[in-house]
């Protein structure tokens, strides 16, 4: 049967189990505890990597037979889809890993040939091979924790959600409007008392316009002209982050009087609307300024103005003609006007004339606005000026930026700059810390407060909004330990068919591994063009290049023997051979697993997933992981590759390109969140040596985690 995407919105319970762990459990009435009804369920949760808290088996208890049954279907559904485990998986080898080690070259290459030739022949023909019996699953499970949930946690969510302040991610934005549409009686206690990020504003001011009072409140957050822009923007479905063009729809007169007349409310929107000079006209076009200029006569004139290109000079036009000529003095008069702005050019300023008298004059202007620029930025030019004058090695020092946009890509240049001042940077650096504690100081106090050190690896939530929906969210470059087991189940699973209505036709997807050295040396690949390498202990599944009813491929690693080979790096990469976009597919997702004894229990078992992550961003190619065999952790990439594919070629023909996006987020330097909750201990709180004389955790496992990452995005940013 043909599939499609379904645009259904997502329930209470679903969006409380896959993003907090949790279940409301309501106390119940049974007479006599239902043990062997609670014992089962927690038995049948075993498989799928999951048990159940305390408190929360005790809730269960009170629950009769029926209602703990009636409780089985949708969280077992629910669970079944976040691991992968509603997916059928049918190797092409069913007797994979052994059945691939053991097959000859020629007879793999021939098994390949017939499978390629039958479907373009539109006829299925894999390998003939019975699948036998397989011992029962030996590893030692670690199970994800379900804990009792209470009807506060989806508010909570959405507060957070909405006063983040950086951008949200897709799946957010997805949850959040089913939190508002399940909340309509009560949206407007949702709303907290600041929106910082403007883009996230407009997001949810175009979900609630119809609700007078949320709207009310709403209007108030709007200060700027850019503010006015996305909410145009949010209301024509386009991109309000304003990276990509926005084809804005016919407005009725009710929403043109309302956006003009926000837009005659802000100061200066002529300066503002200069900034967007193109979307603006566009926009202008819809809305009609002119009819209303007796009405609103600020903006009609801003329009107007913003026609005659002879009338005043852009802001970044006048701060980049300054710099051109090293006026550096020029170039401070307007950004001190822009706190934020001066800060991400400081760098450039100090570079712009390095003489200490004019350095000076640059760091004295950054020390008076500092306190007014945004925490994000502080912390960002922080850790900048931290890092900037590292040893760079025999190598070139390189640079990697995330475009904005809600494609995860990166692009990476060489590191030309000179070296600044050690003096000045760590100028910065202490009035960057100076104004970040200052700041958290006026925030409730934490008390006694432990942080854990191994929050070093994981960095800062700055931007969400190409994060890929997955088991966990984590933060691109972030690392996580490695469980112990020896070897590495990557797999993939995709589908053809309908998606809104259109047939994807065949599609054609393909998992790779890619091996590297210690200072990143090609060693080798798996993929299906090659799959096994014997000393690696590394194979393929199989290549399947068509997906009717969906189709899955798998490679194991050996970590041992791989690291015995002098590989340090493995990338994970999926690319789709037949060109289709992820987006464009009914489903696709992947991940990897860790066994222990990888010939043990079924290819695919739920139980050892550790991350699955769904693909469907508008790209071809994904690095979803990268790992590093020798500090035993997974680097989260969650990267697509855009830039002059080559599909025909796999990832060895994409080696350049996929070598320089691992490496880059590898070797990221960015503010990690020890560095974040140790200001704020030491603003707000007592430091103490372990969690348990804590009355604020900062950790791994418990309290504010890495993955409390709505948390930390709205109340410690």
């Amino acid at each position: 049967m043909a599939t499609k995407k379904s645009s259904s919105k997502p329930s209470r319970f679903e969006i409380l189990l896959r993003r907090r762990r949790r279940v409301i459990a309501p106390p119940g009435t049974a007479s006599e505890p239902s043990l062997a009804a609670v014992a089962t369920l927690l038995k049948i949760l075993e498989p799928l990597g999951f048990t159940a808290s305390p408190r929360l088996i005790e809730r269960w208890m009170t629950w009769s037979h029926d209602d703990v049954g009636h409780l089985h279907g949708e969280l077992t559904r629910q669970l079944r889809r976040l691991v992968g485990a509603h997916a059928r998986y049918v190797p092409m080898y069913p007797n994979f890993p052994q059945q691939v080690m053991d097959a000859s070259e020629a007879e793999l290459y021939l098994n390949a040939v017939m499978h390629y030739l039958g479907d373009h022949l539109g006829v299925r023909i894999l390998p003939e091979s019975e699948k036998q019996p397989r011992p029962p699953l030996a590893d030692q499970l670690d199970l994800k924790v379900i804990d009792l949930g209470t009807e506060d946690d989806l508010p909570e969510l959405a507060r957070q959600l909405i006063g983040a302040k950086t951008s949200i991610s897709k799946t957010d934005k997805e949850d959040l409007a089913a939190i508002l549409a399940l909340e309509r009686d009560r949206v407007a206690e949702l709303l907290p008392a600041e929106i910082p990020f403007k883009e996230n504003l407009s997001f949810v001011t175009g979900l609630l316009l119809d609700h007078p009072e949320a709207a009310t409140v709403l209007t108030a957050h709007y200060k700027t002209a850019t503010d006015v822009l996305r909410l145009a923007a949010a209301l024509s479905g386009g991109d309000v982050s304003l990276a990509a063009p926005t084809r804005f729809r016919s407005f009725k007169r009710s929403e043109r009087r309302f956006l003009l007349t926000l837009l005659e409310g802000t100061h200066r929107p002529l300066d503002d609307m200069r900034r967007h000079r193109g979307p603006w006209i566009r926009l202008g076009e819809r809305l009609h300024p002119g009819e209303y200029a007796k009405r609103f006569p600020v903006a009609a004139g801003a329009f107007v103005a913003l026609r005659d290109r002879s009338q005043g000079t852009a802001f970044h036009a006048e701060v980049e003609a300054a710099l051109k000529r090293k006026d550096v003095a020029a170039a401070l008069a307007r950004l001190r006007t822009r706190p934020g702005e001066l800060a991400r050019r400081l760098d450039h300023l100090l570079r712009a004339e390095p003489a200490r008298a004019s350095q000076a004059v640059a760091l004295d202007a950054f020390d008076e606005v500092a306190a007014q620029a945004a925490t994000p930025v502080l912390l960002q030019v922080l850790a900048h000026f931290r890092y900037r004058n590292r040893e760079r090695g025999l190598e070139p020092a390189r640079r990697s930026f995330f475009p904005k946009g809600d494609v995860a890509k990166i692009f990476v240049v060489e590191d030309r700059r000179p070296p600044i001042g050690r003096a000045a940077a760590w100028r910065v650096v202490e009035h960057c810390e100076a104004a970040l504690l200052e700041r958290f100081a006026e925030r409730p106090p934490l008390g006694k407060v432990f942080v854990d050190k191994r929050l070093y690896r994981h960095l800062v939530p700055f931007s969400q909004r190409s994060s890929s929906k997955a088991l966990r969210t984590l933060v691109r470059g972030s690392r996580v330990p490695i469980p112990e087991g020896r070897t590495l189940r990557f797999f993939l699973w995709w589908k053809e068919g309908l998606v809104n209505g259109k047939s994807t036709g065949r599609v054609d997807i393909d998992l790779s591994a890619g091996f590297y050295g210690q200072h990143w040396t090609y060693r080798g690949h798996i993929s299906y063009t090659q799959l096994k390498m014997s000393e690696l202990k590394a194979v393929h599944s199989g290549d399947i290049t068509s997906a009717p009813n969906g189709a899955c491929e798998f490679i194991d690693i050996d970590i041992d023997a791989a690291q015995k080979q002098g590989i340090r790096f493995v990338v994970m990469s999926v690319l789709s051979f037949s060109q289709h976009p992820f987006h464009a597919l009914p489903e696709c997702f992947a991940g990897w697993m860790l066994r222990t004894k990888p010939r043990s229990g079924e290819v695919f078992e739920p139980s050892t997933v550790v991350d699955r992550v769904d693909l469907a961003a508008d790209t071809r190619i994904s690095i979803p992981v990268v790992i590093d065999l020798e500090e035993r952790h997974m680097i989260w990439a969650d990267l697509a590759l855009r830039k002059n594919p080559r599909w025909q070629v796999n990832l060895e023909g994409n080696r350049r390109g996929v070598v320089t996006m691992a490496r880059s987020i590898v070797e990221l330097v960015k503010p990690n969140l020890f560095q974040l909750f140790d200001l704020h201990a030491r603003a707000r709180g007592e430091r103490v040596d372990t969690p348990e004389e804590a009355d604020t955790v900062f950790s791994l496992d418990e309290g504010v985690t890495p993955f409390s990452i709505e948390a930390i995005m709205s109340d410690y940013l």
